[in-house]
């Protein structure tokens, strides 16, 4: 059973920074493709940032240059600079068998950036 649990999210000013991580077991990271989407009020579920197996990585437009993911054997992160109050939403932590698919989600972690 692939279990993901978010931690990191949080309130912060347009301009700040934060960092997401994503808890998963050493099989989970190794074995699928991991990823960062986000859901704002209103609006559908978007990618936001994807990593294969190999390590190659793969970004949204709207957060290329600004946001960075990355991995080790138990954690998925997201690392968030130059938040903007658009990027505003809940998100979540996904694994899945190919580049921005999605087979298994976390609960998901609030991000608020004002202006």
């Amino acid at each position: 059973q692939v279990q993901l649990v978010e931690s990191g999210g949080g309130s912060v000013q347009a301009g700040g920074s934060l960092r997401l991580s994503c808890a998963a077991s050493a099989y989970t990271i190794s074995r699928y493709y991991m990823g960062w989407f986000r859901q704002a009020p209103g609006n559908e579920r978007e990618g936001v940032a994807y990593i294969d197996r190999d390590g190659s990585t793969s970004y949204a437009d709207s957060v290329k240059g600004r946001f960075t993911i990355s991995k080790d054997n138990a954690h998925l992160y997201l690392q968030m600079n130059s938040l903007k109050p658009e990027d505003t939403a809940m998100y979540y932590c996904a694994a899945g068998y190919g580049l921005w698919g999605a087979a298994y989600w976390g609960q998901g972690t609030q991000v608020t950036v004002s202006s």
